[in-house]
């Protein structure tokens, strides 16, 4: 059985017991999140729409990316970088 649930704007294909990175959740590390689910598949049972149960393992920031501007012949310059953060969540039940 899995489910696919929607988070941050993406979707991810998950199983109980699964372990999945999503976009930033605003919750403490052991708080237990549902997340809507679009559509679950068992077997050959398909449903529409439903609850996913998580529970949040970690938060962090990935690598860090550099953003760098310019407009030739005109000395414009920027430099900037960014860590995108997320949350580890693990999936208790679909």
């Amino acid at each position: 059985m899995y489910a696919v649930i929607i988070s941050g704007g993406k979707q991810y294909r998950v199983s109980e017991g699964d372990t999945v990175e999503v976009e930033k959740i605003d919750l403490e590390v052991g708080a237990k999140v549902e997340l809507d689910a679009i559509i679950k598949v068992d077997g050959e049972k398909i449903e529409n729409g439903g609850k996913v149960t998580a529970e949040i393992v970690k938060h962090g920031k990935n690598k860090k990316i550099i953003v760098f501007k310019y407009k030739p012949k005109k000395n414009e310059r920027r430099k900037q970088g960014h860590r995108q953060p997320f949350t580890v969540i693990k999936i208790l039940s679909v």
